[in-house]
């Protein structure tokens, strides 16, 4: 691991960073300031998190389009254009007075930060490495950790001294003086893609499917309902967190603490699940992904001790490094890397609009008087049946990948 990382440091490092920034668009960073959002436009739960949904559901539908800019473009100029856009979102966010401009900063938050930074990321690692494709993903995606370590204690001390609005404005300058100019440097010169095995025993789908072909794909399908439901969950519990610290009688300062935690684990599992990938391959390790996320969702649902919070994070942390690296060598395994800007942003959208429904039914929910302890046993209720699915679904995919490389090699 640590040889790949030094022989292709300029690359990871620049996908690192890409992974990094995108926190200032994800919902665990814009719902730290959820309390301030909703008392400045006089929104209950409910209300905030059907706009939410709105301008993420927006950046959804946006997303397919926009993704192909990675196909066209180099990773260099795309990565320059994304920043670029989520300062202007970042500076919305922080001069929004009305209630369309607090949409449209959302869905560009949204569509720059959550779908593109990280959509650039993982399409650069998926199309640039083959043999090495999981460590290259595992230490391109520990950037999200990073963020969701640093980011919650450091901008919730700087808005306690500047204000919440005006944090916002600091997070522009970050992005448009440090963030661009570094990665764009980092990502001028493309990497020309080299394995180390023959193309008939590598783990990338001999076949490049088409968008089309890909959206015609059974199997897609059926894998895609156990992948959208880390983004729903996640999504919804971070958003909630303030509803969820207040209901449980958490000491706030125990909750964001508990990130770092959360983030150490997330960076562990994530570099081993790398090292698991390239030695069997994301499609065999499918089925784990679910296991942890159900456990975390029975315990945050049954228990309200301080204590939970650090154990939640852990097996939070668990799921989402396995998610995250496995989701970056999953889609390259089962289609090729021809056109994999544009078959990885319909993924994407898929995910943003998960993500989009969580907030969004949650809240609504609230508002009907469902507790949210409830809605999270059914939610673990989901992922235990999805594990079950995403077994077949392995097994299936197994056997395609099978028959392609043996026909390759024929």
């Amino acid at each position: 691991m640590f040889n790949f990382a030094r022989r292709n440091a300029r690359w990871l490092l620049g996908a690192f960073l890409l992974t990094t920034f995108s926190g200032f668009g994800q919902t665990f960073f814009i719902s730290i300031w959820s309390s301030e959002i909703r008392a400045a436009f006089s929104l209950s739960h409910g209300e905030f998190g059907m706009v939410y949904m709105v301008a993420t559901l927006a950046s959804a539908s946006v997303l397919p389009f926009v993704g192909r800019l990675v196909d066209v473009a180099s990773v260099a100029k795309a990565s320059a254009i994304v920043i670029a856009m989520l300062t202007i979102a970042a500076l919305l966010m922080s001069y929004a007075n009305s209630l369309p401009m607090l949409v449209l900063s959302i869905f560009l938050l949204r569509l720059f930060g959550q779908g593109m930074m990280t959509h650039t990321a993982m399409t650069a690692m998926g199309r640039w490495y083959a043999a090495h494709r999981g460590k290259a993903v595992s230490l391109a995606t520990i950037g999200h950790q990073c963020s969701e370590a640093i980011m919650p204690a450091l901008f919730v001390a700087l808005a306690t001294w500047i204000g919440w609005r005006e944090s916002w404005l600091i997070a522009g300058g970050v992005l448009l003086f440090i963030a661009l100019p570094v990665i764009y440097l980092l990502m001028r010169v493309e990497r020309v893609p080299r394995s180390d095995i023959d193309p008939t025993e590598s783990k990338t789908a001999l076949r490049h499917w088409t968008r089309p072909e890909m959206l015609r794909d059974p199997l897609f399908w059926l894998a895609s309902a156990g992948v959208l439901a880390p983004a729903f969950i996640g999504t919804s519990i971070f958003f909630h967190q303030d509803h969820l610290i207040e209901i449980n009688n958490w000491p706030p300062a125990l909750y964001y603490n508990s990130f770092a935690l959360m983030a150490l684990t997330t960076l562990t599992v994530s570099l081993t699940m790398g090292l698991a990938i390239d030695r069997w391959s994301a499609v065999q390790l499918l089925p784990l992904f679910m296991v942890p996320l159900a456990m975390a969702c029975f315990l945050l649902g049954t228990s309200s001790a301080p204590s939970t919070v650090i154990l939640f994070m852990i097996l939070l942390g668990t799921s989402y490094g396995i998610t995250s690296t496995l989701f970056g060598a999953l889609w390259p395994e089962i289609y090729g890397t021809l056109h994999l800007g544009s078959l990885r942003s319909i993924i994407m959208a898929m995910m943003v609009l998960a993500s989009a429904l969580g907030p969004g039914v949650t809240g609504l929910l609230l508002d009907l008087g469902i507790s949210f302890s409830r809605q999270l046993i059914f939610m673990g209720i989901f992922c235990v049946a999805a594990a079950v699915l995403m077994t077949g679904v392995s097994r299936g995919l197994r056997s395609r990948l099978v028959g392609e490389h043996g026909h390759g090699a024929a």
